[in-house]
C-alpha cells in the first residue's frame, strides 16, 4: 500500500525546502499531506491543511493568534492545534508518519506533534538544533528520529539538500517497514544499566516470558528512562520492575544525564503495580567530556567509557535520596513493593571495585529501615542485586500479585 507522510512546516518561509521534501517522497512512490503552521505569511501554493485550520484546532482564529503580538505565544497556540490535528489524522487513517522542518520555533512545535503519535508511527524532525542540549528529554517522543538540518537556516542549497533528501527517504522507508507493537501479551517494563553493571534482567526476562509476558528493558542513561516514563504514562505496562534508579539520583543531584523531572512517578500516578529496587542509586553520572565537579573529586570514581563516567554519592546524600524515594513511592495510587538488596546495588560497588563504599551502602539501608516502615511495603534481600536470590525475590512478589489478581495473568 502507498504510504502517506504528513509534512509540517512554515510554508511562508520554508516553502522551497518543504517542497523539495515532498518531491523526494513522491519520487520514491509515497504520498504527502502538507500542513502549514505559518502565522504571519502565506504559502506560495495552498497546503492540504492550512494555518487557519491549525489555529482553529488550537482554539483561536489566525487573526487572534497574530493579535497576540508575541511570536512565542502565537507558536504555542499553533503547536497545540497542530498536535491535535496530527493525532486526529492518524486516528482517521490518513497518515502513516510525519516529517517536520524547522529552527528552534519549528522544532518546538514539531516536538509536540511527535508526542501526539503513538509509539511505532514514524516521526522525523529535520532541525537546526537536532541533538541539542536545548531540548529536554521529556519533550522527546520515545521513538523520535532527528536529523541535523546542516546549512539550512535560510534557503535551499546543495548542502541542506543532502539532509533533506535523506530525511525524506528515511521517513518513507520507516513508514513502509514500520511494525506497530503487538499488545496481545501483557507488557512488563523493566529498567537497568547496561548488562554488566546490572544483570538481573538475564534471569528475569526469560522467567517472565515463560509466564506469558512480553518484557521491555530500558537503559537508564537518560533517554531510556524518558522512554520508560513515557510508556508508563500511557498505561502500556501491566507491571513495572523499576530496578535501576540512577536517573533518579541524577535528577536529585542536578546531573545533565536526566530523564526528566517525572522519573519514578508515572506508573504510580496511573496505579500500575510497581516493584522497585535501588539499583545504581549510589552513582551520579557525568558526560565523558565534563570535568568532575570539585565536590565529587575525592569520591570513588568509575569511568565507564568516553561517553559517561560516574562518582559515588556520600552517606549523607544517600540518606537524602532514601527520603526522596519514599516520598515518590508513597504517592503511588497502585500497589508498590520495595526490594532492598543488602549485599550491594550495582556491580561496581562490590569489594575490590572502584565504587566500593560499604559506609555509604550502610547509611542508605539504615535510612530505608527508618523511613519506609508503615509507608511502603518492603522486603530485605540478603544478597547483591545481581544475585539470583534478588531475581527470585522479585519473581516472588510478581507471582503473588498475579495470584491475587493485582497483575493480569500472562497470555
Amino acid at each position: 500500500m502507498t504510504k502517506t507522510i504528513l509534512s509540517i512546516g512554515t510554508y511562508d518561509t520554508k516553502n522551497a525546502e518543504l517542497e523539495f521534501i515532498e518531491q523526494t517522497i513522491r519520487a520514491q512512490g509515497g504520498e504527502v499531506l502538507t500542513m502549514d503552521v505559518s502565522v504571519l505569511g502565506d504559502p506560495a501554493m495552498p497546503t492540504g491543511i492550512s494555518k487557519h485550520e491549525v489555529a482553529r484546532a488550537g482554539g483561536m482564529s489566525i487573526e487572534d493568534v497574530i493579535a497576540q503580538g508575541d511570536e512565542n505565544k502565537a507558536f504555542q497556540v499553533m503547536a497545540q492545534g497542530a498536535a491535535k490535528l496530527v493525532a486526529d489524522l492518524y486516528a482517521q487513517g490518513r497518515i502513516d508518519g510525519m516529517i517536520a522542518l524547522g529552527g528552534t520555533m519549528g522544532t518546538d512545535l514539531a516536538l509536540d506533534c511527535a508526542q501526539a503519535l503513538p509509539m511505532g508511527v514514524p516521526k522525523f524532525i529535520v532541525s537546526t538544533v537536532s541533538f541539542s542540549s536545548l531540548i529536554p528529554p521529556e519533550r522527546l517522543a520515545p521513538d523520535i528520529q532527528m536529523i541535523l538540518w546542516a546549512g539550512g537556516l535560510y534557503g535551499l542549497n546543495e548542502i541542506c539538500k543532502s539532509s533533506l533528501a535523506q530525511a525524506a527517504g528515511a521517513v518513507l522507508g520507516a513508514a513502509r517497514a514500520a511494525q506497530m507493537p503487538d499488545r496481545s501479551k501483557p507488557l512488563v517494563g523493566m529498567t537497568s544499566l547496561g548488562s554488566s553493571c546490572l544483570s538481573y534482567m538475564k534471569l528475569l526476562k526469560p522467567a517472565l516470558e515463560d509466564r506469558g509476558y512480553e518484557v521491555a528493558v530500558f537503559h537508564s542513561t537518560g533517554m531510556g528512562g524518558m522512554a520508560f516514563e513515557s510508556l508508563a504514562r500511557e498505561g502500556a505496562f501491566c507491571c513495572v520492575m523499576d530496578f535501576c534508579l540512577q536517573e533518579f539520583g541524577n535528577l536529585l543531584a542536578g546531573s545533565l544525564v536526566s530523564s526528566g523531572p517525572d522519573r519514578l512517578q508515572n506508573a504510580g500516578r496511573l496505579g500500575t503495580p510497581q516493584i522497585v529496587a535501588p539499583g545504581a542509586l549510589d552513582l551520579v553520572d557525568f558526560a565523558g567530556w565534563q570535568e568532575i565537579p570539585a565536590q565529587y573529586a575525592d569520591r570513588p570514581f568509575h569511568e565507564h567509557n568516553r561517553l559517561i563516567k560516574s562518582s559515588v554519592f556520600n552517606p549523607q546524600e544517600r540518606r537524602q535520596w532514601a527520603n526522596a524515594l519514599a516520598d515518590r513511592l508513597e504517592a503511588a495510587k497502585g500497589p508498590t513493593h520495595f526490594l532492598l538488596p543488602l549485599g550491594g546495588i550495582e556491580a561496581w560497588d562490590k569489594e575490590g571495585e572502584e565504587a566500593h563504599d560499604p559506609e555509604g551502602l550502610a547509611a542508605f539501608i539504615d535510612e530505608v529501615r527508618t523511613v519506609f516502615p508503615g509507608r511502603i511495603e518492603t522486603t530485605e534481600v540478603s544478597a547483591h542485586i545481581n544475585d539470583k536470590a534478588f531475581a527470585d525475590a522479585a519473581l516472588g512478589v510478581f507471582d503473588r500479585w498475579v495470584d491475587e489478581g493485582i497483575v493480569m495473568r500472562g497470555g
